[in-house]
């Protein structure tokens, strides 16, 4: 693959900020305050993001946990994921989402969570996804997760 991935943690990056407006511009999504979004995403302290180099593509994630009184599961929640559409269906993608799964593997998460589109449910099922009907989330998408195994 052409662009290689680098881990941040710091949103101010302008690579993951013009990627990121490219991505909600996509959506049809409109932000008033771009410099009050990202510096949210720094404030929430435990989000990362694998960007391609050039810009082109970035997995937004964290590291989170299932808890209640008794039990505690951490687990791995890809919050944003986007591939520039010149570059689809050409394994970007799928190398962002397996970068983002061996980080959640290396911190004891055997499992993945996310919520998707319905045009990209078919990615995740491809790659050992499952819908998740007992879950719902506050987006009202389709919840999907995965288990993961070191």
């Amino acid at each position: 693959m052409g662009a290689n991935a680098i881990l941040l943690s710091d949103f101010t990056d302008p690579r993951f900020q013009d990627a990121f407006r490219v991505y909600f511009a996509e959506l049809g999504i409109s932000v008033s305050d771009w410099d009050g979004l990202f510096r949210e995403m720094n404030e929430e302290g435990n989000n990362l993001a694998y960007l391609l180099e050039d810009g082109t593509g970035f997995l937004q994630f964290q590291m989170t946990a299932f808890s209640n009184w008794f039990f505690e599961e951490p687990f791995g929640f890809i919050r944003e994921f986007w591939v520039h559409p010149a570059l689809r269906r050409q394994g970007y993608g799928s190398r962002l989402l397996e970068l983002a799964e061996g980080y959640f593997v290396e911190r004891g998460a055997h499992r993945a969570v996310l919520t998707a589109d319905p045009g990209a449910v078919e990615f995740y099922l491809v790659r050992d996804y499952q819908k998740a009907p007992g879950i719902t989330a506050k987006n009202k998408m389709e919840v999907l997760t995965k288990a993961l195994y070191g």
